[in-house]
């Protein structure tokens, strides 16, 4: 914490420093306004950063490009904030934002959440997410359920695609080889990812796109011994398989896009995702016979695939050169199949013993916005709608009937919202907003919002944003049910939705040098948000041990962040304090313990380019400091304990190398501080239970090479 206060005092006396050199000439401004970077979420337009009532986050093309960002799940990692916390066991990966799983956090493309495993934008595994035409990707913190509908509780992540190319013909392949930790061989260990977009302009206003990728992740031996591997002494020692799952994704991406350069614009964007992803048994069925002396071992393994269709029609303009459309309908389906097969080590051959999908998910969405009735600037009104139908089956490897399995289920929710942007003086703006959300499920919701914004004096900006969001049981919650003879586990189709509700300051203001060469931006934020009625499993019954889905818990947070970013020249550096608490009150538990649960993190990223060269030096690091929540207590549940996650750090560096600005190498280092595993320690030391564990998070350092051609004519 001392090291914090110094740091932080470090960077105010800066800041003075900074004041007293800011100057105002027209030259600067004109420079100023070119580096104003412009977002769409939460706006009604496009505007500027420092223009738009909310506070975001922005994540540039050359921020992906310098990651080597390949997925969401790699450009996210270094994100304040916010954690990616990987399962390696199932080779999927989710959000997780201040002290809420994903599933409170809802992530768009183009403003249309996607298909996850839970419904629509939610519960979203990031590794899926491509990133090969990517924009840039913009981040709101804090409660979004005017504008963006139930279930965006903690914020959203929208991520823009590129939808316009500024060549007739604009043909970019790109390869990337990575080890995975200290493992890499051309075909069976490591990353591959190959890649090749093609567009074209047919004319000034008709733009077409095709992109596939193919993304085949090897796994991750580490002291594992592979999918053959078998102890010839005929003993089982958990050495088969691999301590990463292997996983082969392959994108299919296309756009159209018509724009006519005046007041219709229209995309039509489809993708078609798969993954395959395969777990193999630590043990070996020998299958000795006596008579010869010989083995012919097997296994029963596991094969997980996942197919995901994405459609998505957009139409904006204008009615009567006044009224501002922006209409947005979207087809999306998912199908997760589930295969247990025997396979025979010696020869190869496989035997299905079962096959089903256990997870699907089909729907339509449709968005639709309208806004400058009034053409004046002072006062503008938007009013939409939202209607969201969504069809599949609880998520789970439910390993009941194949009736109960591949029951379907609806939830389908309908929206009318509205909102006002009103400038109440020079300096002053206000946005107030209601949402209102029926559904076939559950009872009416609402959600609010009122943000402002305040210019002050010496070109200080205040933001206000204080909004809601309810949360919706999601398909697991209501319709989950496994109960065979080791296992009592059931949804609840009478769970009320949760609350949440959140209220964001941010303080902030840009510092220029004389010449402009010098821009400096320090944004001191603070926050508190709260969930009221949240789910929870708890335990039904001790004898026989069941578990069922209850509104029972209230979850809250704090915290204060200072972030600063810094431009000088060729010199680009950003560093990010934040302190968090979280509080929890468990109903469900005899002696619970609602203290708040302190924690903090650090992230910094600095690039430095040398013109000449064209090269581009990057590095980006994060401190996730010690973290603490309660958990119940394996030999008695209604004792609840605190348990913590030793902190850690995560380091990514690289160099970029554009030949001729067609050819671009970009050669680097994921986990540069080799993190594998993290202490957890768990606060009990039970009858069924150690004090103590880790908690998987990396596989090591690991080295990636990308090259990337443009070619354009």
């Amino acid at each position: 914490m001392r090291n914090t206060l110094l740091l932080s005092s470090l960077i105010l006396f800066f800041n003075s420093l900074l004041a007293q050199n800011n100057s105002e000439t027209e030259n600067d401004s004109i420079k100023r306004n070119e580096l104003e970077e412009v977002i769409l979420t939460g706006q009604y337009n496009k505007q500027s950063i420092s223009k738009s009532v909310f506070e975001v986050e922005v994540l540039t093309q050359d921020d992906i490009q310098r990651l080597a960002g390949n997925n969401l799940a790699d450009v996210l990692t270094q994100t304040l904030n916010m954690n990616i916390v990987p399962q390696a066991g199932e080779g999927s990966s989710g959000i997780e934002q201040f002290g809420f799983n994903s599933e409170y956090i809802k992530i768009l493309v183009d403003n249309v959440p996607i298909v996850g495993d839970e419904g629509f934008g939610n519960a979203i595994d990031v590794t899926q997410i491509n990133l090969d035409d990517i924009e840039q990707i913009e981040i709101i913190e804090g409660s979004m359920g005017v504008q963006y509908g139930a279930n965006a509780v903690t914020g959203v992540v929208n991520i823009i695609t590129k939808k316009s190319a500024k060549h007739k013909w604009q043909i970019t392949p790109y390869v990337q080889e990575e080890t995975i930790g200290n493992e890499y061989s051309w075909f069976d260990e490591g990353r591959h990812i190959q890649s090749i977009k093609v567009g074209h302009n047919f004319s000034d206003k008709l733009y077409a796109n095709a992109l596939y990728t193919r993304n085949d992740f090897k796994g991750f031996l580490n002291n594992n011994k592979g999918e053959n591997y078998y102890n010839t002494n005929s003993e089982n020692d958990s050495l088969r398989g691999y301590e990463w799952l292997p996983k082969e994704q392959n994108t299919f991406k296309a756009l159209v896009n018509f724009n006519n350069k005046k007041n219709f614009r229209a995309f039509y964007k489809f993708e078609y995702f798969t993954e395959r992803t395969q777990n193999f048994a630590e043990n070996v069925f020998f299958n000795e016979n006596s008579s010869t002396q010989t083995v012919n071992p097997s296994a029963n393994d596991e094969l997980f695939k996942s197919t995901r269709f994405y459609h998505h029609l957009n139409a904006t303009g204008q009615i009567k050169n006044k009224i501002r459309y922006n209409i947005s309908a979207s087809y999306q389906e998912q199908v997760k199949n589930y295969e247990l097969y025997t396979y025979w080590l010696h020869s190869g051959n496989k035997t299905t013993i079962d096959k089903y999908d256990y997870n699907t998910r089909q729907g339509i969405f449709s968005r639709g916005t309208f806004n400058n009735f009034f053409n004046n600037e002072n006062a503008k009104l938007e009013v939409g709608y939202e209607i969201n139908l969504d069809e599949g089956s609880a998520s789970g490897l439910a390993s009941q009937n194949i009736d109960d399995r591949t029951k379907t289920n609806k939830l389908n929710t309908y929206s009318l919202f509205a909102s006002s942007e009103l400038k109440t003086s020079k300096n002053i703006s206000l946005r107030p907003g209601a949402r209102v959300i029926t559904s076939s499920q559950f009872s009416t919701q609402y959600a609010l919002s009122l943000s402002a914004k305040f210019k002050l004096p010496n070109s200080y900006q205040l933001r206000v944003i204080a909004g809601s969001s309810p949360k919706l049981p999601n398909f697991e919650q209501l319709y989950y049910y496994l109960v065979d003879s080791n296992h009592n586990v059931q949804g609840n189709e009478n769970l009320n939705t949760e609350n949440g509700k959140s209220i964001f300051v941010h303080f902030k203001k840009t510092y220029w040098g004389k010449d402009s060469n010098l821009k400096y931006t320090p944004k001191l934020s603070t926050w508190y948000l709260d969930v009221d009625d949240k789910i929870d499993l708890i335990v039904e019954s001790t004898s026989p041990l069941a578990y069922k889905y209850q509104n029972i818990d209230l979850y809250r947070t704090w915290g204060l962040s200072f972030r600063n970013k810094i431009d000088y020249k060729n010199l680009s550096a950003s560093i990010g304090v934040s302190f968090s608490g979280e509080s929890q009150v468990l109903n469900s538990a005899e002696n619970f313990n609602d203290d708040y649960l302190y924690g903090f993190q650090i992230n910094s990223n600095i690039s430095y380019q040398l013109p000449k060269w064209q090269t581009t030096f990057s590095a980006f690091f994060k401190y996730n400091g010690p973290t603490y929540q309660f958990v119940y207590d394996v030999d008695d549940p209604s004792i609840i304990r605190k348990s913590k996650l030793n902190g850690y750090s995560w380091l990514n560096a690289s160099i970029q190398q554009k030949l001729a600005n067609n050819f671009i190498i970009t050669l680097g280092a994921r986990n540069v501080l080799d993190i594998t595993r993290v202490n957890l320690d768990n606060g009990q030391a039970g009858t069924h239970s150690s004090s103590s564990s880790s908690q998987l998070l990396g596989y090591g350092r690991s080295y990636f090479l990308k090259c990337l051609y443009n070619l354009n004519f």
